[in-house]
């Protein structure tokens, strides 16, 4: 297709070796509270820990050639008022299935998260077996791992929207549906408001709906366990315990720079998140190190995604009553219970017309990642026969 050229992840030598100078010359922090555990964040032992790992012991060069395995891509999107952005992404065109027929999925990554999120995923949604297939187009958004950065002000959540959009257009793909959470629930919301005759249906694993108006005739409800445990850590994250992340990030962006760009300060911001924020996942040491990692070689620079934040808080079009509005797009949402601020099921129906719904009994923020199958099951139920949002791309059925 014109203008899209396959792409090959290939760091530097001279970045790895100033990355091994970095880490070798790096002051580590020894002050640790006896018997904290992570209250504080990350342990200074666990940090000494993958710093000897990354040093000592990690490769890039074997996940890179892991990565490389992958459909990556590179094209140039014309985004208004912002000129031509290179954009990275994955796209996998489901085997056995007609290319015609297969559902086109856009996949949208949050933060600290990226394109990597969606491979675990990848093998079951080729289809098969009595499963719809789709072809998912995984983008690395602006400000983030190989795609370009943006140094004009005011790129909004509006504006990733277009990106995306715009990329599956470029692809052919003139009606899709879309996945994600964190900052991929924004971004499809946008899609979703600003492009529905495009977006067909969405699925999410961030239920970020608000509650519904409470009337004598529609009282609030009582809520489950589950749902008051909910409830409370998104009280807890939203009074800040939490959030002191965001609360730098949507600011002084500029203040936290300097940290991005040092490997240890860099690892110990996003590791304390992977863990705070899944489900007792058993994160790997090279699992970490890879993330870190895609965000430490990032084309724009590590600290080009906090950019992000100040913008997409700062929206004057797309903002928070926007996404959480009702829309009238198909939707499936996955409820996870370590999720960091899912709304109860009594709200969802604020978002628009719930189609596929299911509670699942493991799984947090990173959904993906940490329960991929369950994800990937969702999307096949919604979008199989009998499903909610069954043919609702015109012509792609996915069988």
């Amino acid at each position: 297709m014109s203008g899209i050229e396959k792409y090959t992840i290939n760091v530097p030598d001279a970045k790895l070796q100033k990355l091994k100078q970095k880490l070798e010359l790096a002051d580590l922090p020894e002050y640790e509270i006896e018997g904290a555990g992570w209250k504080y964040g990350v342990p200074a032992s666990e940090t000494k820990r993958l710093v000897s790992h990354w040093l000592n012991s990690y490769s890039w060069r074997t996940q890179e050639a892991t990565l490389n395995k992958l459909p990556h891509f590179k094209t140039r999107i014309e985004v208004d008022g912002f000129g031509e952005l290179g954009i990275h992404f994955l796209h996998q065109v489901s085997e056995g299935v007609d290319k015609e027929r297969a559902i086109p999925l856009l996949f949208v990554h949050g933060w600290p998260g990226s394109f990597m999120e969606v491979t675990r995923m990848l093998g079951s949604l080729k289809g098969g077996d009595g499963k719809p297939a789709f072809n998912v187009v995984a983008p690395s958004l602006p400000n983030y791992c190989f795609s370009d950065g943006v140094r004009k002000p005011g790129f909004e959540i509006k504006q990733y929207a277009e990106t995306c959009h715009k990329l599956m257009l470029k692809l052919g793909y003139e009606k899709y549906v879309v996945q994600g959470g964190d900052w991929g629930f924004l971004i499809n919301r946008a899609i979703c408001h600003l492009y529905p005759e495009s977006c067909k249906a969405m699925h999410t694993n961030w239920i970020f709906a608000s509650p519904p108006t409470w009337t004598a005739e529609n009282p609030e409800p009582s809520y489950s366990d589950r749902e008051k445990a909910a409830l409370g850590r998104a009280q807890e994250w939203w009074a800040g315990d939490g959030r002191g992340y965001l609360a730098i990030q949507s600011t002084k962006p500029a203040t936290i720079a300097a940290a991005h760009r040092d490997p240890v300060a860099l690892l110990t911001w996003i590791y304390e998140k992977l863990v705070a924020w899944s489900d007792e996942y058993a994160w790997t040491d090279d699992e970490v190190l890879t993330w870190v990692s895609l965000y430490y070689f990032s084309e724009a620079g590590p600290e080009a995604s906090s950019y992000h934040y100040y913008e997409g808080m700062h929206g004057s079009e797309i903002t928070v009553p926007v996404v959480q509005s009702y829309i009238d797009v198909p939707l499936g949402l996955a409820d996870f219970p370590v999720e960091i601020s899912n709304a109860p099921k009594a709200w969802w129906g604020t978002l628009g017309p719930v189609v596929f719904s299911k509670s699942y009994g493991k799984g947090g923020h990173f959904a993906g990642w940490e329960r991929p199958q369950d994800v990937a099951d969702g999307l096949c139920e919604m979008f199989g026969k009998g499903g909610g949002a069954y043919g609702v791309v015109e012509g792609r059925n996915g069988y």
